[in-house]
C-alpha cells in the first residue's frame, strides 16, 4: 500500500468525470488498498479516485471515529433519495475550507465493492452525505458548485489566501 498525491483546487483533474471499471481485478484492488491508505493518512472520511488522478469510478469512505469501517465502492450510483439538509462539507481537494452545503438526509446506493459483489447501501446522516460528495468528484463536480457564485467566489478568495500562507511556512 502507498499514500497517493491528493490533487487541491484548481487542479484541472478535479473536473474529470470517471470512467467505469470493467474488472475488479488485483490492479483494482490494489488502488483500493492506496485510496484507503492515503484517506487515513489525509485524516478524511471520503476519496475519490478523481482526487489521486485515477480517471475510475472508485471511492472509498470511513466515517467512523475510530477509522476502522472501511468501505469500498466501485461503480457507484445514486438510486434513490430523500429529504434535504444543511451541513457542513470540507474536502481534502481543498484544505481547511468548509461550507455549509444542502444535500439529500438519505441517500440509497447500489455499487460493487472491492471484492466485485453488487451490493446496495441506504445510508443517511454523515455517510449518506460523504457518499454523495465523492459521488460528485467522480462526475467532475466539487463542492463549491453547490453554492452561489458570490458566496463560492469570497470562499475561494479565503482559500486561495490560507493556501498561500501554507505555502510560505513551507
Amino acid at each position: 500500500m502507498s499514500v497517493r498525491d491528493v490533487l487541491l483546487h484548481p487542479h484541472q483533474g478535479l473536473r474529470d468525470v470517471a470512467e467505469p471499471i470493467a474488472e475488479v481485478n488485483a490492479e483494482i484492488r490494489q488502488l483500493v488498498n492506496d485510496m484507503w491508505e492515503t484517506l487515513y493518512h489525509e485524516d478524511g472520511v471520503g476519496l475519490a479516485a478523481t482526487q489521486i488522478h485515477v480517471k475510475k469510478r472508485l471511492l472509498v469512505v470511513d466515517v467512523s471515529d475510530k477509522h476502522n469501517q472501511p468501505q469500498c465502492f466501485i461503480n457507484p450510483e445514486i438510486i434513490e433519495t430523500e429529504g434535504g439538509i444543511l451541513g457542513n462539507e470540507g474536502c481534502l481537494s481543498f484544505p481547511g475550507m468548509y461550507l455549509p452545503i444542502s444535500r439529500p438526509e438519505f441517500a440509497k446506493i447500489r455499487a460493487l465493492d472491492e471484492h466485485g459483489q453488487l451490493r446496495t447501501v441506504e445510508a443517511d446522516g454523515l455517510l449518506a452525505r460523504c457518499l454523495q460528495h465523492e459521488i460528485d468528484h467522480l462526475n467532475g463536480i466539487v463542492f463549491i458548485d453547490h453554492i452561489s457564485r458570490m458566496k463560492r467566489e469570497r470562499a475561494l478568495k479565503k482559500y486561495f489566501k490560507e493556501l498561500d500562507l501554507r505555502k510560505k511556512r513551507l
